[in-house]
């Protein structure tokens, strides 16, 4: 796939932050909401870590010591101003056409999968699930985003909404509903809860270090700036069908409205990871985390056919993240990639040997849903005994650009 340089963005430029916006920073680095008084949402996406864990674990800890493991990796909050509701079907779909999610879901039963390679346009024509937040994608809107951590008892643990609401009326920014919406607003619970997390999403959206396009590769793209050659041998790697194929789901090429690239397609996958013994939760050899079909999640239990999928992230900072996949199972880009490398052509490098020594792999998935994983997408289409899509070289080369779409680069002219 072939990216031209001299790429005009059409990011709008930077703007002060409205009045609500400037409420939602209140909150954002609020620690009293959580019952530990030392948690806010800055806390588990810190902004000096692309708004990602600051941490090296594969979860962040919460609760009212500060003890409690979360159940997930978590995700950073930047570019998500373009995110997508979540849906099910085909990514070009009509949208005068309401259709429920139930009813596309039993087409994606019947529905023949479409290879998803690079530069292609198979992948408007799955029915699979795609947008939503979090990696199930049970969050439709920045403020919905917002609240469950600030509710759930592993992260800010905010205990009830009386409890937020009565935090946030005695806060120091409690004047800002006051002047926003008027004094009513503070009698009103439900109405208070809402604006808050509405501000935060405003925050969110305004505050350009969300969404900042200052990486290496997005000034290539404008051609104020050189890959190296390793860099460039990695875009082509990423972006080649019969390499690693990354740009099959993780796009990397800018929109046709002169939007900057998002790298990922936001296309649920059941890729099989490898089961984290570090978590908790994990320790129950009957809990598995299936994505979409729950635990988080709990309107599509019976949408088999999407138990083991979990949304596609950007790929944008993610040279600054210590912990990969949903459960945080990988710690080095080098692990992830040996993952998409070895998986179907030499299991036993990435998945650990049962006591009889057999190679266990998917085995953070019940058997009965092992046909939910992908074999179909390169570099997944390979068996035992075949050679790896990437030489060790191709891996290094593409950790090399991986690294270039961490932003804050200074382009030298």
């Amino acid at each position: 796939m072939r990216i031209r340089t001299r790429f005009v963005s059409c990011v709008p430029p930077a703007a002060p932050l409205s009045a609500m916006a400037q409420l939602g920073r209140e909150i954002f680095y609020d620690a009293s909401l959580s019952s530990s008084g030392a948690l806010s949402c800055a806390s588990c996406h810190s902004p000096d870590h692309a708004y990602g864990p600051p941490n090296d674990g594969p979860v962040m800890l919460g609760g009212a010591t500060l003890s409690r493991p979360g159940a997930r990796a978590v995700p950073s909050l930047t570019y998500l101003e373009r995110h997508p509701n979540f849906s099910i079907g085909p990514d070009k779909g009509d949208d005068d056409n309401v259709v429920y999610l139930a009813q596309m879901a039993a087409l994606g039963q019947q529905a023949a999968r479409t290879t998803k390679t690079a530069g292609g346009s198979g992948a408007s024509a799955n029915i699979v699930p795609q947008g939503g937040l979090f990696w199930d994608g049970r969050a439709d809107t920045l403020q919905d985003q917002a609240l469950f951590p600030l509710l759930d008892p592993n992260e800010m643990d905010g205990g009830s909404a009386e409890i937020v609401a009565d935090k946030l009326r005695r806060a120091p920014y409690a004047n800002r509903f006051v002047e926003l919406f008027g004094a009513g607003v503070l009698k009103n619970q439900r109405l208070l809860i809402a604006e808050a997390m509405f501000a935060v999403a405003r925050y969110q959206v305004e505050e350009p270090s969300f969404h900042p396009y200052t990486s290496k590769y997005d000034y290539w793209l404008e051609g104020k700036a050189r890959l190296s050659e390793s860099e460039l041998r990695g875009l082509q790697a990423f972006n080649d069908p019969d390499k690693a194929n990354c740009a099959g789901c993780h796009t990397s090429a800018p929109t046709r409205d002169g939007l900057p690239p998002l790298f990922t397609d936001h296309q649920y996958e059941a890729l099989g990871a490898p089961r984290n013994a570090a978590l908790v939760k994990n320790r129950d050899p009957n809990y598995f985390d299936l994505g979409v079909c729950g635990p988080h999640r709990t309107d599509m239990p019976e949408q088999t056919q999407y138990c083991g999928m979990f949304l596609t992230p950007t790929l944008r900072n993610t040279a600054v993240r210590h912990a990969f996949f949903h459960n945080g199972v990988f710690r080095s880009l080098e692990q992830v990639l040996d993952f998409y490398n070895f998986r179907d052509t030499n299991p036993e490098k990435v998945f650990p040997h049962g006591a009889d020594g057999a190679v266990r792999k998917y085995d953070d998935l019940p058997q009965k849903y092992h046909a939910n994983v992908d074999v179909t997408d390169p570099p997944f289409d390979r068996h035992p005994g075949d050679r790896p899509a990437m030489t060790d070289q191709e891996e290094a080369d593409i950790i090399a650009f991986l690294k270039t779409l961490t932003d804050g680069y200074k382009p030298e002219n």
